[in-house]
């Protein structure tokens, strides 16, 4: 397990470096974890080699939201005088992220359907 945990904060240290080599304003944390996840589906890593400790981690994910939450409380203040705001913007941007989503499916089961019987209709195949 501790060998697990170890192959895990190396991709969270390589995002660091790849944060401090090229200065790309997304977390470090996040390009670590879109590094470990292209190398376990290209097979240069192997699931066996952190799935325990992932495993452990995903089990014990809401012990990680208690810092956030602390901080929250600390920010009660600014909270109670902007809560109108907040909500307006929480609200509209799950009706925008929605409504995204379900274009971009239909935009997809559309060009995918239409590749597809394309492709039976050169090969003289029918549905």
């Amino acid at each position: 397990m501790i060998f697990q945990l170890a192959v895990i904060f190396l991709f969270l240290a390589l995002g660091e470096f790849v944060v401090w080599l090229t200065g790309v304003p997304v977390p470090s944390s996040i390009i670590g974890m879109v590094l470990l996840a292209a190398s376990l589906s290209s097979g240069i890593l192997d699931i066996r080699r952190v799935d325990k400790a992932a495993d452990f981690l995903v089990k014990n994910l809401g012990f990680f939201f208690v810092p956030a939450g602390v901080g929250l409380i600390n920010c009660l203040g600014l909270l109670s005088e902007q809560w109108m705001p907040i909500v307006f913007a929480s609200v509209l941007s799950t009706f925008v992220v929605i409504a995204a989503t379900g274009w971009s499916h239909q935009a997809a089961r559309r060009f995918f359907s239409h590749r597809n019987s394309s492709k039976s209709s050169r090969h003289g195949l029918s549905d």
